[in-house]
């Protein structure tokens, strides 16, 4: 029997904190991007390495932020890392970015997979597994929706039972949304609630889409998923749950993207509704 369960912890340093300390530096600034000897020491005492996957469309200021958070992060709690990032060949010059990042930071950390196209989130999820080196794999978004200070609290939460998933929150006490408008905050609430009316998937926010997943089980799940755009998170969870993987919560708050516009659009929504029926008739 799958393992459902809540984690309340307290939320750390705000996202505005961070991206106003990040944004406030030079672009040739970029901090932490040489380890010392001291954190590979301590990343030689812990075994696990974590890939984090960035699909990134139109990204290129969000890109630099939340790689320099994600690194600060990864380093100050002495964790083997790296971040693969997987461009739609953006137009607007993310790769470029992205490249100038991998030449500060290093190939070892920041892997480049690029693709010719907008070809989508799951396979985008697909792509980048593929060349991760890790044994765990965290999915997030790369518009600093989700904060990487969440991410040793994730860590601590698989550890604690050897969860197979660990799964961010917006909809538990700890968690919470910001930035968003009366209209947005509805529709999500309404599209967890009948997700959750007619799939019963045992999480408390089934769209979301921040998580930590051992690297063998997200191979299984992508393997079993077969929907597209949005809807592909949500059925992640279903199939977890469909195969018993134990699955943990923890409280995360979601920051709406600072640069950029939302990819969520009429056509999203139409797809999502569809998406779910096709679960519910086939799970």
């Amino acid at each position: 029997m799958s393992r459902f369960h809540v984690s309340i912890t307290p939320e750390p340093e705000s996202l505005s904190s961070s991206a106003s300390k990040a944004t406030g530096r030079q672009p040739s600034t970029l901090p932490f991007a040489n380890s010392n000897a001291s954190s590979r020491s301590n990343m030689a005492a812990n075994p696990n390495k974590y890939s984090v996957l960035l699909p990134t469309y139109n990204e290129r200021d969000n890109l630099p932020i939340i790689t320099w958070l994600l690194v600060k992060t990864f380093q100050e709690h002495n964790l083997d890392y790296e971040i693969i990032i997987i461009d739609d060949n953006s137009p607007d010059g993310t790769l470029e970015v992205a490249k100038q990042l991998q030449k500060a930071y290093g190939e070892t950390r920041i892997v480049l997979r690029p693709r010719a196209g907008k070809l989508g989130l799951g396979t985008a999820y697909v792509h980048g597994i593929q060349n991760a080196a890790g044994n765990f794999v965290i999915i997030m978004d790369a518009d600093m929706s989700h904060h990487p200070k969440a991410i040793p609290e994730f860590i601590r939460k698989q550890k604690e039972c050897d969860y197979d998933i660990v799964t961010g929150t917006r909809y538990t006490s700890g968690g919470g949304v910001y930035g968003w408008d009366l209209r947005r905050k509805l529709t999500s609430r309404g599209a967890n609630f009948i997700a959750d009316l007619l799939l019963s998937p045992g999480v408390s926010d089934l769209t979301g889409s921040f998580r930590l997943y051992k690297k063998d089980v997200l191979h299984q799940i992508i393997n079993a998923t077969v929907s597209k755009g949005y809807v592909f998170q949500m059925e992640m969870m279903v199939r977890a749950k469909q195969f018993n993987f134990s699955v943990a919560e923890v409280p995360i708050t979601f920051v709406d993207r600072v640069y950029g516009e939302s990819k969520l659009g009429a056509n999203e929504i139409v797809g999502y509704l569809k998406g779910l029926w096709t679960l519910f008739i086939s799970v």
